[in-house]
């Protein structure tokens, strides 16, 4: 009896940095001043990420307007608030607020309309919002919403760095964020002056490095603070900070690889979905 043929071993490549899109400033909802990195001219997505808006800011002109009621269908949107109040409400019941470390889970599904108030008069807001495609398949899914506090999110230290891990998993520690397709990893990463960290992320995933503190450097290449740094092929990857460290968001999930139809606060895969989506938003079907 012959033996079978052992399986060669595969290690899946160190990613680099495949290119380095600077943010757009511009403003959304009733004029919050913001910074959007994903969803531009420049970088229109990373599959399956459709769009990430930065805020911060110690003036309250800048985000006491918020962001009235206004419609989603088609995606989720994922809140990060680093520093400050918000408060969300929608029109299936769903309510929170959102403060220092917490984050908010949105699955507009087939269709929410939500209202992101903040719920402070003065002092600092900063913090991220990110949206998640859905598949085909579930872009018509029953609309679903939670808070995650900053007390369930895990904070650990690694080599070399601090985490605070709202999705996926490192080092046997896993993110409170919902099990979706798109297996989303998303990461708080602060790094020490001159440190180095390797990141784990999936092999197949894509994914991207935002620096809003100091600089990094990944495969040779620097992003600085207002950067993003689109990630290339591969597995894990080594971070490196610079004599001043850095903190970055590192945020990767599976490509969905489908087409995308978007208009306005509608993500879908056709023209004419996106034309039914006008339609029972303004026929009062969400």
């Amino acid at each position: 009896m012959s033996q079978a043929a052992e399986k060669p071993i595969t290690t899946a490549k160190s990613r680099g940095i495949a290119r380095v899109v600077s943010g757009m400033p511009t403003q959304d909802g009733a004029g919050v001043k913001l910074t959007r990195l994903i969803g531009t001219p420049q970088l229109g997505n990373v599959d399956p990420f459709l769009m990430l808006d930065a805020f911060g800011t110690d003036n309250p002109k800048d985000y006491i307007a918020g962001f009235p009621e206004h419609p989603h269908r088609g995606f989720e949107t994922m809140t990060y608030m680093i520093q400050g109040t918000m408060q969300h409400r929608d029109n299936h019941g769903g309510e929170g607020l959102i403060t220092d470390g917490g984050v908010q889970w949105m699955t507009a599904g087939r269709g929410v309309a939500h209202s992101e108030m903040p719920a402070q008069t003065g002092g600092r807001m900063f913090g991220f919002q990110l949206w998640i495609n859905l598949p085909a398949k579930e872009k018509m899914r029953a609309p679903w919403y939670a808070d995650i506090p900053a007390s369930a999110i895990p904070s650990f230290g690694v080599e070399g760095a601090a985490v605070k891990l709202i999705a996926g998993e490192w080092n046997g520690r896993k993110g409170p964020a919902p099990e979706r397709v798109t297996a989303p990893f998303i990461a708080d990463v602060t790094l020490a002056a001159n440190a180095s960290t390797q990141v784990p992320l999936p092999e197949g995933h894509a994914g991207f490095v935002y620096v809003f503190e100091g600089a990094q450097t990944v495969g040779g290449t620097i992003v600085n603070a207002g950067n993003i740094g689109v990630l290339s092929d591969g597995g894990p990857f080594s971070v490196n900070a610079n004599t001043h460290g850095a903190r970055l968001l590192v945020v990767a999930g599976k490509p969905l690889r489908e087409p995308i139809a978007k208009y306005g606060p509608f993500v879908m895969n056709t023209a004419d979905e996106i034309r039914q989506a006008i339609h029972d938003y303004q026929s009062g079907k969400f």
